[in-house]
């Protein structure tokens, strides 16, 4: 696909650096952004902007990377599919299981190629092109969209033709660090109400049972109460803890947990921590332990 015009939709801290990373591999990438500010600073990258989603899917390949359900649903539009050059969508979002299955219906109807392809990694990762990127879909348009993956990640990883498996492994794995981090935020609580400081609790477990950029980054952020700037706003974060019970539900899949974490999100919102990272969900398990701001 080197040197074909590629149409990229959300250019926010993820999608930004994406696009950067087709950039660098040779492709010519036609962009396209809500607010015009992210578009002016692409195309002095060298992007092209698009006036309109019209133009975006004018491209033979569209690439999104949108915050929501919401955000996805502009590109099911049916006039705008109708009128589409495009013949394949590579939808980098977390989105519902529902909504993937009505995106893969919906461009179906219009014989457009659709593909789910949400990632790992946090906006510096998107910025080297080392996300590791989940993708389903079906195999022949997986493979013209290889060279899209090779750009944006470092590596890929496959798990079926439906794309809302791809979703569903991508929820999955968000709740499972939303999980971490509160399991760490009440660990670190414990330790810190009994005079063990946060951050030597926290070296020792990523050095020994917990290795691994989870424990080890989200871990240093809760001992050290550090949240700003946010790689992924705390809305975010409810939204995907949102999306596994939604799913779970959907197939009778009782998720306790995420009840737990649901209500931690909430009151972590109510306390004015929306514009920080999701880490700040363990200010919450402070205040429940009465431990000071």
């Amino acid at each position: 696909m080197t040197g074909r015009t590629i149409g990229f939709v959300g250019l926010g801290s993820m999608g930004r650096g994406m696009a950067g990373s087709l950039l660098r591999a040779g492709h010519t990438v036609r962009v396209w952004n809500r607010s015009p500010g992210p578009v002016a600073a692409m195309v002095a990258e060298g992007a092209e902007a698009a006036d309109s989603l019209a133009e975006v899917f004018a491209a033979d390949t569209v690439v999104s990377m949108l915050a929501n359900d919401t955000a996805v649903e502009r590109l099911l539009d049916p006039a705008l599919l109708a009128g589409a050059a495009a013949t394949l969508h590579v939808n980098m979002a977390t989105v519902s299981v529902a909504l993937a299955e009505r995106a893969e219906e919906r461009y179906a109807e219009h014989g457009i190629g659709y593909v789910a392809a949400p990632v790992l990694g946090r906006p510096p990762v998107a910025a080297e092109g080392r996300l590791n990127i989940l993708v389903a879909g079906a195999p022949e348009l997986l493979e013209r969209a290889e060279p899209l993956f090779a750009a944006m990640g470092e590596r890929t990883w496959h798990f079926g033709v439906s794309p809302r498996q791809a979703n569903t492994a991508k929820i999955s794995a968000n709740f499972l660090i939303a999980c971490a981090i509160e399991s760490m935020a009440e660990a670190c609580s414990l330790a810190e109400a009994h005079g063990v400081r946060p951050t030597d609790l926290v070296e020792m477990l990523s050095g020994t049972l917990f290795p691994g950029p989870i424990h080890s980054g989200y871990g240093s952020m809760v001992a050290e109460r550090r949240y700003e700037p946010a790689g992924f706003r705390l809305p975010l974060g409810l939204k995907d803890v949102g999306l596994a019970l939604e799913a779970g539900a959907a197939r009778n899949v009782p998720l306790p947990f995420g009840s737990v974490l649901r209500d931690a999100f909430l009151d972590a919102l109510a306390h004015g921590d929306g514009d920080k990272d999701w880490a700040a969900v363990a200010a919450v398990a402070r205040r429940r332990a009465g431990l000071p701001d």
